[in-house]
């Protein structure tokens, strides 16, 4: 069930009504109804795969509940690791079981041996990155001391759960949702307001950006490099990075907006990573919950940047290819973690640099508009690592970056599809103005009339329809 479909414009609404009659009378059968609708919005993709979020959910549930009990370190420390074999191994399995499989068959037959190791073709179960990160955070701090386990099992199956979240996150600390669930949140006018603010910002970001885009630039220049030329190349280098954008940033606030309405804060994912000063702060603002889970689990036990310079560039690569390796089972994605922690330790060492010469880093408007752009670039050198398929593909977008003259294809700007480049004009506007009137147009939307806003929304929607001929699925639905 996709957030941009009819199905879900019926589903969520009704579950609204029924959440809003359970609130008051019942907090049990409130958690009970919202799980169970959780349940049945995941088995929408496919059903046979609940049983795998049932098994993360019993396995923490039962391993934290022992981990609190123990105080012996051998105790607590196999508990630990029988979490992390099960939700590892049920991830390692169907994300990458193939992918490690036929490396290792080529390698046998580069090594004139018998390749035939068997593979399993299995399909990767939606969301499955997602709520196993959640999982693990649960046990992980249960063992370092700093979390309680959660009060019922009722509590733990909803954090694990809960379907605005559970196939693309936000990823959500247990910290963060569990206090919540034990309180029975009810969602204030403000909240309402707000909610139906994200969900809408969210849809434009889906339908009318990422969707767009994506269909009248990356798709087309991804599909088949070789037809274009420099500029060709360059509006659909740029178009995917509004369509990848759009899209998951959209998803991320259409999440937060339906946990809002519900009465639950989610965590925002997205702060306008394209208005960054430098490849550092890129990160810091873009899919916060993941880079925040991987610093708190992988950076810093390794040692984050206690241990001099050059453990910490080493620490950034590896937690950076652990980055790129939850992305995606492909020797592309292992390249795409690198090159992103190479640009960050590039931009680490460029500001210690400017900090030991003393350099005063200047505010005007020219040096922050010069560091957007350049650091922006900076950030789109992986995004054709990311998105090709394969590293043919990936050797066509570059030649076709150096593809000059008459004859280099997709070349005269009138070729490129005008919809297209508005549309990319358009994201970068509302970037912009995200960044310096973010809040005062959240305050504007607020203080308009309950009917006035309804009537904005239907008008959205009916936009909505009329430009999304079809449903496309979210990206990030694939990791």
């Amino acid at each position: 069930m996709f957030f941009n479909s009819v199905p879900f414009l019926l589903f969520f609404p009704a579950v609204f009504v029924v959440d809003l009659l359970l609130q008051r009378r019942n907090a049990t059968a409130r958690k009970g109804f919202l799980l169970l609708a959780s349940w049945f919005f995941y088995a929408q993709w496919d059903y046979r795969f609940l049983f795998l979020i049932w098994v993360s959910t019993v396995v923490d549930w039962l391993v934290g509940n022992a981990i609190h009990r123990n105080s012996g370190k051998r105790a607590r420390n196999a508990l630990l690791w029988v979490s992390l074999a099960v939700n590892l191994g049920l991830l390692g399995t169907f994300k990458y079981y193939d992918f490690f499989i036929e490396s290792a068959n080529l390698l046998l037959e580069s090594l004139g041996l018998n390749g035939n190791l068997p593979v399993l073709r299995l399909i990767l179960p939606v969301g499955i990155s997602f709520y196993t990160f959640q999982t693990l955070s649960y046990t992980i701090e249960i063992w370092r001391g700093t979390l309680k386990p959660a009060r019922s099992a009722l509590d733990f199956a909803l954090f694990v759960g809960f379907f605005p979240q559970l196939v693309a996150g936000p990823i959500v600390r247990a910290s963060e949702f569990l206090p919540q669930v034990e309180r029975n949140p009810r969602a204030s006018r403000a909240d309402l307001s707000l909610g139906v603010y994200e969900i809408l910002s969210g849809l434009f970001k889906k339908v009318v950006i990422a969707d767009l885009i994506g269909g009248d630039l990356a798709n087309g220049f991804y599909g088949d490099p070789t037809r274009f030329g420099f500029l060709g190349a360059m509006a659909g280098i740029y178009g995917f990075a509004f369509q990848l954008f759009g899209d998951f940033a959209g998803y991320s606030q259409i999440a937060v907006g339906c946990g809002r309405i519900l009465g639950f804060q989610l965590p925002q994912n997205f702060f306008n990573p394209y208005m960054a000063r430098s490849n550092v702060e890129v990160w810091r603002r873009w899919h916060v919950t993941l880079i925040t889970w991987m610093r708190d689990y992988i950076y810093i036990p390794l040692g984050g940047s206690r241990s001099g310079e050059a453990r910490t560039y080493r620490n950034i690569l590896i937690t950076n290819l652990f980055s790129g390796v939850w992305h995606g089972a492909g020797i592309n994605f292992v390249i795409w973690g690198l090159v992103n922690g190479l640009t960050i330790c590039w931009s680490r060492w460029w500001m210690i640099v400017k900090s030991r010469r003393g350099v005063v880093e200047r505010d005007d408007a020219w040096t922050v508009w010069k560091q957007r752009f350049l650091f922006f670039h900076v950030f789109l050198i992986p995004m054709p690592i990311f998105r090709t398929p394969d590293l043919a593909t990936l050797g066509e977008v570059g030649r076709a970056l150096v593809r000059w003259g008459p004859d280099a294809g997709v070349t005269d700007p009138g070729e490129i599809p005008r919809r297209g480049v508005l549309l990319l004009i358009l994201a970068f506007a509302m970037t912009v103005a995200s960044e310096y009137r973010g809040k005062s147009i959240r305050r504007v939307w607020c203080s308009l009339r309950p009917e006035v806003q309804g009537a904005f929304a239907v008008c959205l929607f009916g936009l909505f329809a009329l430009v999304s001929a079809e449903r496309v699925p979210f990206v990030y639905f694939q990791f």
